[in-house]
């Protein structure tokens, strides 16, 4: 008969085989993460901004994302909810709402990192949207405010550890040049910055590469379009990649910066059925990195 130091050690044989088993599968499923993943390791969090299926419901919106490929939401204020709830994705969300949208997330896998583009009209509104921000986890608060906003916003920015990023429509809006985004910091909480549009920039005429630059460390978002056009308002979207941005000159650029953050795919075209689109822009922009 086997002694009980020999079953022990048959044992201890056995459960080495095991845990070197799992470790093996666990290093073949992290480095597939990272082949489906490629910009993970560079800290981007390639998701959406729900806008992209503005058509739809937040729920709706989260399955799209989901096919898409991609595992972030950027929300946006208004949005109906959806999985039976009409209420909007706004801070008057109830606590049922809430709970919902937590839900769903966590259903599909998918993380809320920004919220925007959002207004407020004066201080106590805009309290109550850092305060649902802040109940979401959510990290960046996407806004083009007024001017006289800008002091007691970057006070709520260090209150509530969240950071805002200034967004950038095209030309006549306000923020449309980043001169006037690095004006508007200046001088404020370094949990403020930009939220740089890309395709907005290519709209305007200016070049998004040059505009990254001027706005170097204070960068925390960026809405990521390609256009088939560049210095026309008209211009519309096409698959990253294949139309006048460069793609791989302004990811060249963005880790040149070290940028960290959320990239939110922004297909503002082909409204009904762009999910696809989405597919293969995220597609072609991580075969871009690797």
């Amino acid at each position: 008969m086997r002694s009980f130091k020999q079953h022990l050690l048959a044992a201890l044989a056995v459960a080495a085989l095991f845990i070197s088993a799992c470790s093996s599968q666990s290093h073949v499923a992290q480095n597939a993460k990272t082949a489906d993943f490629p910009e993970e390791k560079l800290g981007w969090h390639l998701g959406a901004q729900a806008y992209t299926f503005r058509l739809f419901s937040f729920a709706d919106a989260l399955n799209k994302i989901d096919s898409a490929g991609l595992r972030y939401v950027e929300a946006f204020p208004g949005q109906t909810i959806g999985a039976g709830s009409q209420e909007k994705m706004t801070y008057e969300l109830s606590a049922e709402g809430r709970a919902l949208v937590k839900k769903l997330l966590k259903d599909k896998g998918i993380t809320a990192l920004a919220y925007g583009v959002v207004g407020a009209k004066d201080e106590a509104e805009w309290e109550k949207v850092f305060q649902f921000a802040k109940d979401l986890n959510i990290q960046v608060i996407n806004c083009e405010p007024n001017e006289n906003q800008l002091d007691y916003i970057s006070k709520l920015c260090d209150k509530y550890d969240i950071k805002v990023a200034i967004h950038n429509h095209p030309n006549p809006s306000h923020y449309w040049n980043p001169d006037v985004v690095l004006k508007a910091i200046e001088g404020r909480s370094k949990r403020m910055g930009a939220a740089a549009d890309v395709g907005h920039w290519m709209r305007s005429g200016l070049d998004p590469i040059a505009c990254l630059k001027k706005l170097e460390g204070r960068v925390y978002h960026v809405h990521f379009k390609d256009l088939n056009e560049f210095g026309n308002k008209k211009a519309h979207d096409v698959h990253w990649g294949t139309g006048k941005l460069g793609l791989q000159a302004v990811q060249s650029e963005l880790k040149r910066q070290k940028f960290k953050g959320m990239i939110s795919a922004e297909y503002e075209y082909n409204w009904k059925n762009n999910m696809n689109d989405v597919k293969v822009s995220a597609s072609n922009f991580r075969a871009a990195l690797k």
